[in-house]
């Protein structure tokens, strides 16, 4: 497991890398935790995960710190109910020191795991990934940050990364290690809530990814708009 995990850090294609650094607002930088092993729990116990899950949407939205869940949690939440041994979560480069700091000030022990993406929290032998730069070097940008979904899981309310953009995740992460994340994408077009428009202005970050998932969507008889495809089609393609 550990070692996969590892793989899919080496494998991640990013555009660029970019250390947050000091955020400048007076917050003390986390420092590093032991290695990552000792902490996980391969099968963290359900109430323990949205304790968890519940303390880190708690400290973040005490500190007025923009974040949205994403992973395995997000898509649940959209409707493909699964397990998932961590929690993700998505913040700005900028904030991403800041935001390990808050978690550290509220019990979670703290790992500066890789500048370049993302770093480690850990509390009650839960895994929470704090992601600042994911595959195909996408962020959370103030397009995503505006429509961050409030909603319900786990008995918490927590912020949620926007459907169409976990799609997109999703879509980019997507390698024969990961099959999962495609079958996340496949349950965000059949749940029928997306917003098309906004999909289509997003996809720049992988059209070529996004062509290729919505045109199998349209194989297993899921309902996808033609213009999309097309649209997709003419910006990776040409008229």
């Amino acid at each position: 497991m550990l070692a996969a995990a590892v793989q899919q850090l080496q494998r991640c294609p990013f555009v660029t890398a970019v250390n947050p650094g000091p955020n400048g607002n007076g917050a003390t930088t986390p420092k590093p935790a032991k290695p990552v092993a000792p902490h996980r729990t391969d099968i963290p116990d359900p109430e323990v995960m949205a304790r968890v899950l519940g303390e880190v949407a708690r400290a973040l939205d005490r500190a007025a710190l923009a974040y949205a869940v994403i992973g395995g949690i997000a898509s649940a939440g959209y409707g493909r109910p699964r397990w998932t041994h961590d929690i993700d979560i998505l913040v700005r480069p900028e904030d991403a020191a800041r935001a390990l700091a808050i978690l550290e000030g509220d019990g979670f022990t703290t790992e500066l795991t890789d500048h370049a993406w993302i770093y480690k929290a850990f509390k009650y032998g839960v895994m929470v990934d704090v992601i600042f730069r994911s595959c195909g070097g996408i962020h959370l940008d103030d397009r995503m940050a505006e429509r961050v979904v409030e909603r319900e899981l786990w008995g918490t309310r927590v912020k949620v990364v926007p459907p169409e953009d976990l799609l997109i995740m999703k879509a980019v992460i997507h390698d024969e290690l990961g099959p999962r994340h495609w079958h996340d994408a496949i349950g965000l077009i059949a749940g029928g809530k997306l917003d098309w428009s906004y999909l289509k202005m997003r996809a720049y970050r992988a059209p070529r990814r996004i062509l290729s998932l919505l045109i199998y969507a349209h194989s297993l008889d899921l309902y996808v708009p033609n213009d999309v495809i097309q649209y997709l089609f003419e910006q990776v393609y040409g008229t």
